[in-house]
């Protein structure tokens, strides 16, 4: 059966649904728990789960997969997935003073308590639609997405999308540049991998007012802060995109002590090993370069972070047919470029062939416009009611058309 004759049933239900979505959203915002410590928040899940007759599958510490038997028998799997965990950070924000994180030093200002909210949607309207489904859904509410190794990682090696015979996966992510009730599609490369560096400056300690007896670490850094940019601008195709960006430094103590070292960290951001590796041995030639010059020495460390997100051409179609039928095709967005931040649903995507798309949830009434990471992080939670019904409609669409 076509997925035009559940486009309305899957609208009521995400109707239905909306204010327990809601309920959820904001009992996750207030309880949020950091990566791999998201004890109670599986507890939580794994009770919905459980109370409608789910499958439920425990891989990992934390987090959990679900499946949802159809009541017509196939072959057919396909997966959806949902972060669960919250970043090591305070919050703030008017709009969403009611159901603030009651953990101090946890707080979820990337999206992710919506997420989960919006894969138990999911799950509660399948749970009506499942005498129809054709095939397995599998539901994946995964931890530990802010920190490396990565639950996607961690879920993809445990070997639970193989033994569930997991052929397709899609996910999502809130997107506060986009208003509620759209989505926002690619092709191809999506989100870039997030690599990191560690670097060290050494020079020779002594007082400001004698800088020709020191060799002085601050101005070293910041001839390499300064040379780092010459990277993308003068090392890298243009037509590739590619960010170096030192995030933090740290050196000195007192306005007048030339310190013996300064540190510093920072992200590559690309869409291929070859250029972030590239990139981190030019960032150690210039620091092994300025460093030798001066009479300095340097440390440096380069860890590799999630793969880049690259979407399979025929699964974003998938995502595109159904968005259409529940949402309406007015309110897809193709966006022109791709997204620099990373996201360890790459992982499942070296796995098996998949979609991740954005979900627009910034509006000036919640006050939900600022960037995630951001202590006023927030969501219109009217975008809940949109995610629920694209991956109901996803899956419903692609059982029905045999996954491809």
């Amino acid at each position: 059966m076509a997925l035009i004759d559940y486009s309305d049933k899957i609208a009521a239900l995400a109707d239905q649904y909306f204010d327990k979505m809601v309920q959820t959203r904001r009992h996750l915002h207030r309880n949020p728990e950091v990566s791999y410590k998201e004890f109670k928040t599986t507890e939580y899940i794994v009770q919905e789960l459980t109370s409608l007759g789910f499958e439920v599958h425990r891989p990992l510490e934390t987090g959990c997969v679900a499946v949802v038997e159809g009541g017509r028998p196939s072959n057919r799997v396909i997966a959806f997935r949902a972060d669960i965990d919250a970043l090591s950070m305070s919050e703030d924000g008017d709009a969403k003073k009611e159901f603030m994180s009651q953990n101090p030093g946890a707080a979820h200002c990337c999206g992710h308590d919506a997420h989960t909210a919006n894969l138990l949607g999911t799950a509660w309207i399948l749970k009506e639609l499942q005498e129809e489904i054709e095939g397995k859904v599998v539901l994946i509410f995964q931890p530990g997405e802010e920190k490396l190794p990565g639950g996607g990682r961690l879920i993809s090696e445990s070997g639970i999308l193989q033994k569930l015979g997991v052929q397709a996966i899609y996910g999502l992510h809130t997107f506060p540049y986009m208003e509620p009730g759209k989505i926002g599609v690619i092709k191809g490369r999506m989100m870039a991998r997030p690599d990191e560096f560690e670097l060290t400056i050494r020079g020779q300690g002594g007082h400001a007012a004698a800088p020709h007896l020191a060799v002085d670490p601050i101005v070293l850094s910041a001839q390499v802060v300064n040379s780092i940019q010459t990277i993308s601008s003068r090392s890298i195709n243009p037509l590739e995109p590619v960010v170096v960006t030192v995030g933090k430094i740290e050196g000195g103590s007192a306005h007048n002590v030339i310190p013996q070292q300064v540190n510093m960290i920072g992200t590559i951001r690309s869409f291929s090993g070859d250029t972030s590796h590239f990139i981190a041995e030019r960032i150690e030639a210039i620091a092994d370069g300025i460093t030798m010059a001066a009479g300095g020495s340097y440390e440096f460390a380069y860890n590799e972070g999630y793969p880049a997100v690259i979407n399979t051409d025929w699964a974003v179609d998938i995502v595109v047919d159904a968005a259409g039928n529940v949402i309406g095709t007015e309110n897809i967005e193709w966006l022109l470029e791709p997204v620099m931040g990373g996201e360890d649903f790459a992982f499942y995507l070296e796995h098996v062939p998949g979609a991740f798309f954005l979900l627009g949830s910034g509006s000036d009434d919640a006050d939900s416009k600022y960037s995630w990471h951001h202590p006023r992080y927030n969501v219109d939670e009217k975008a809940l009611k949109t995610g629920a019904c694209v991956m109901a409609g996803i899956a419903m669409h692609s059982l029905a058309a045999g996954v491809k």
